[in-house]
């Protein structure tokens, strides 16, 4: 493509977003992270995913965003790095443990956990505390994490169904282990109140388990019809103001297919669409579905392409039909056009707590972008 043309495209993307975001502010990383991770309202944690040795970094946002009157009398619209730190080897999974300075991350090549404090204000230092030592399997891969606040820092983590357990950080003892009858790799672990918390499978299997009980999982199968080896899924859950019961599932398949169903009935689907994704061979750690907080039906899709994807969920049924999105980010690919014609992947994705259309992505060439998007839809929500 000609200079002049990619300019073009990059212009008309600049104007078309002075209509569709409220916000949008850009930030480069010396390495493309896959992992942004809210350690407080207004600070991520990313670090890098090369094979050797990687920035572990607490990023705090443009203050700008957060100026709900007179923005431009607000001149700190940039990122800025409140702490730092390097890792040994690449960042693949990262957890905030809430109620601390503490996160936990796992390299993607084992199933062992690093422990790192993050600092205060007395120091801008990130520093490894030390480590978890994960339960060996057949076949090594990357453990998922999940943490929630306890009166003794905890975290859930395991690589496979049959190998997730709950460890208090401090003293290393184990407190939970899941009793699955399979050894299913997994894409996502998630607590959905104190002890609930759900396992999600590659296969789409999704298990559901209360660390407080020796009950059994429950077990919600993959969706109808049964998934093809090579096709994999991906799940996020709901929150919901009445608890784990309540829960709605979403899984995403490799072949853009999505499902919604609830935890009180896991047997068929309430409503699925196909989505208007550009479907490629993924790997485990290469799809993010979620989930908004704040924003009623609405999910978030990335990591089939340089655009991270809105979609409406009320208005899906029961019967396949194809997506549309609400809503694309296409700020990464945009902007990396002009250079070396090498495609540009949306590689995370994090909805804000709390600012119902706030969203950070980050992306293959190392671009971490902070964005609020104007629904241009009828109505307004």
């Amino acid at each position: 493509m000609e200079e002049s043309q990619l300019d073009n495209i990059i212009d008309d993307w600049f104007i078309e977003s002075l209509k569709t975001y409220k916000d949008l502010h850009e930030y480069q990383l010396e390495h493309p992270t896959q992992v942004i991770e809210w350690t407080s309202g207004k600070t991520v944690c990313v670090a890098g995913y090369t094979p050797s040795k990687n920035e572990i970094l607490e990023l705090l946002l443009p203050l700008k965003l957060f100026a709900d009157e007179n923005k431009g009398l607000c001149a700190e619209r940039d990122f800025k790095v409140a702490h730092g730190g390097f890792t040994d080897g690449p960042v693949r999974c990262l957890r905030h443990v809430p109620g601390t300075r503490c996160v936990v991350t796992n390299d993607g090549r084992s199933a062992d956990l690093q422990v790192w404090d993050l600092g205060g204000d007395d120091t801008d230092v990130i520093r490894r505390t030390g480590s978890i030592e994960g339960r060996r399997s057949g076949s090594e891969s990357g453990s998922r994490i999940a943490a929630r606040l306890s009166s003794q820092p905890q975290v859930l983590h395991g690589a496979q169904s049959s190998d997730v357990r709950l460890t208090e950080l401090t003293s290393g003892r184990t407190l939970y282990t899941l009793e699955a009858d399979s050894a299913d790799p997994l894409t996502s672990l998630q607590f959905v109140s104190d002890g609930v918390f759900l396992a999600g499978c590659c296969n789409g299997n999704v298990y559901i388990a209360d660390t407080r009980t020796s009950a059994a999982p429950q077990i919600s199968p993959p969706p109808p019809p049964s998934s093809a080896p090579s096709v994999l899924w991906w799940t996020d859950a709901s929150a919901s103001s009445s608890g784990p019961s309540g829960c709605r599932l979403v899984r995403l398949s490799s072949s853009g297919q999505a499902v919604i169903s609830d935890t009180r009935k896991l047997g068929g689907a309430v409503s699925q669409a196909q989505l208007d994704v550009q479907s490629r061979c993924c790997d485990l750690d290469d799809v993010t579905v979620s989930w908004a907080p704040a924003l009623d039906d609405c999910i978030a899709v990335s990591g089939f392409s340089g655009s991270v994807q809105i979609f409406d969920t009320s208005v899906w049924t029961s019967e396949l039909q194809e997506a549309q999105p609400l809503f694309e980010h296409r700020g990464h690919a945009v902007s990396s056009q002009a250079e070396d014609g090498v495609r540009v992947l949306v590689t995370s994705h994090v909805w804000h707590p709390e600012r119902p259309r706030t969203l950070l992505s980050a992306a293959s060439d190392g671009s971490v972008h902070v964005w609020d998007w104007v629904d241009q839809s009828a109505g307004s929500r």
